[in-house]
């Protein structure tokens, strides 16, 4: 079949449909709400060489940085055989924070590996020293148990010592072991729709499509960069504390463009910390890509082409690329979050009247754990917030943005599964910011406890407000408080405590930046 047009089309869709049937397969195969109700997972298609040949329309911080991933589980392995299966969590291989378990399948045709299908989902406990495995660490050690790249399947037989290894450290083992085997249930699917697809295609065929894939998105990408005036911009802001005290931590970023390369630069940003801020430089990365992507105004097949024309330099042993051990739990979901702030603020400098104000800049993570009886359970949830005013108009309102596009936990479902209550779920009214165009409003969420639980908050912007552009005012900061015996208290973006039954927490998440000078 010859590459053109229609054909490029085809297989746009093909390579996209096995990584989208994969997440079908892996959210009703899971036991746990974080992957069953939130989505909280993401599926690809790699080729032999490590490139990202297609995406499911999932997490964006797991896709851009799943190619590490695969890439460490290459370097690792000299050698794959069918039925093997690699799973991996380590941030310094590949990972990005430990809850986040990567596998990765070789596709093999006429005994050549021609291809990858990959997974990554966020289990809810996976050990460490709070329950939900984000706590607030000091080193990747307290975080939970670290999974190197090695082989769950050997030619498709279980390695049970690793998996008994891997299940004995979590909080929920039997929730784990369900979700663990929904992941390997999704790759058995993608691995058999890569296999029909290269037999009712030929491999020689499906080859060709995927490289001319990535040379079209590489050069949308180009195109894309070519329309931005040539020239440096720059932009800091900064994230709000480590989890161990609150104080400014700067994040600096030089994006310069030549033609049709954009090279984006961390340097001057703040030395690694002793908190759980830190994110390895993968993070960094599916960051600024992502920035990029968001200028496309058509349809742009996300792969390993959208990458090649932009480069991101990371300082070593900083905040964006730290050295191991230093703790990153929550480096995934803040500092990617600050990073894509401040990628958007210099590219707002060369592109005023396209880029947006910023949203909330925070994923409020919320995770909880603790006994009903003998057994326990562990729940982790992110909450959404308000998005940034643009020239268009107002921003969304309750929405994820940027780096997270999981659904929020329904009430009822969070009620059957969990021993808490939701008191109050709605918009925070007024909590965008206000301008020709207002940011959109952020959350009320506040629960009850019916048993005592530990509790650990990793959230942001409660002391840095979104910022607004153009004239637009800054959205609302984000508040967190916690109900003793009637006694409300606002509490710190980062904090963790043990609470008593009948204990309420109210999280109320940032709005979004406003855009333009209110007339």
């Amino acid at each position: 079949m010859p590459v053109d047009a229609i054909s490029l089309e085809v297989f746009k869709n093909l390579f996209a449909s096995v990584a989208e049937e994969m997440g079908v397969t892996l959210q009703r195969a899971s036991f746990s709400p974080n992957i069953r109700e939130r989505l909280d997972f993401s599926c690809a298609v790699f080729d032999a060489q490590a490139r990202m040949v297609a995406q499911a329309a999932h997490i964006p911080v797991h896709l851009g940085s799943m190619p590490a991933s695969v890439a460490s589980a290459i370097d690792k392995f000299e050698e794959f055989a069918p039925g093997d299966v690699i799973v991996l969590n380590d941030p310094y291989h590949g990972g990005t924070h430990l809850p986040d378990i990567t596998m990765i399948s070789p596709i093999f045709a006429g005994g050549d590996l021609v291809y990858f299908v990959a997974s990554r989902a966020h289990h809810a406990d996976v050990g460490g020293m709070s329950p939900g495995s984000l706590p607030l660490s000091t080193e990747l050690y307290q975080e939970g148990i670290i999974i190197p790249p090695l082989k769950l399947r050997l030619s498709g037989w279980m390695n049970e010592g690793a998996m008994t290894l891997i299940i004995a450290n979590s909080r929920n083992p039997e929730e784990r072991t369900g979700d663990i085997e929904a992941q390997l249930a999704a790759h058995r699917v993608g691995e058999n729709r890569m296999l029909d697809m290269m037999v009712k295609y030929s491999v020689e065929t499906t080859i060709e499509h995927a490289n001319a894939l990535l040379d079209y998105s590489r050069k949308m990408t180009e195109s894309i960069i070519e329309k931005i005036p040539d020239g440096s911009y720059t932009y800091q802001d900064a994230l709000e504390g480590d989890g161990q005290a609150e104080f400014d931590i700067p994040i600096n970023v030089r994006l310069t463009v030549n033609h049709k390369q954009m090279i984006v630069d961390f340097e001057g940003s703040a030395p690694q910390v002793l908190g759980n801020v830190n994110a390895v430089s993968a993070i960094v990365r599916s960051a600024t890509w992502y920035c990029v992507r968001l200028l496309a105004e058509d349809d742009l097949p996300v792969n390993d082409g959208c990458f090649q024309p932009v480069m991101v330099l990371t300082p070593d042993d900083s905040v964006l690329n730290p050295r191991f051990p230093a703790a990153v739990a929550v480096g995934n979901t803040e500092t990617g979050q600050r990073v894509v702030d401040t990628v958007m603020g210099a590219l707002a400098q060369a592109l005023p009247d396209k880029i947006p104000a910023a949203s909330q800049g925070t994923m409020n993570n919320f995770t909880v754990g603790g006994f009903i009886g003998d057994s326990q359970f562990v729940y982790y949830e992110t909450i959404a917030g308000g998005h940034g005013a643009s020239v268009k108009g107002d921003g969304l309102s309750g929405r994820q943005s940027h780096m997270t596009n999981t659904l929020n936990t329904p009430v009822e479902a969070l009620e059957y599964t969990l021993p808490m209550r939701v008191l109050r779920y709605s918009l925070r009214e007024n909590s965008g910011g206000d301008g020709k165009h207002k940011g959109g409003d952020g959350i009320i969420r506040e629960y009850e406890f019916l048993v005592p639980a530990t509790i650990t908050l990793n959230s942001e912007r409660r002391i840095r407000a979104p910022y607004g552009l153009n004239g637009g005012e800054s959205g609302k900061n984000g508040i967190n408080t916690i109900t003793r015996d009637s006694q409300p208290e606002i509490v710190s973006g980062k904090y963790t405590t043990y609470i008593e039954d009948g204990t309420r927490i109210r999280i109320e998440t940032p709005g979004g930046g406003g855009w333009g000078e209110k007339g």
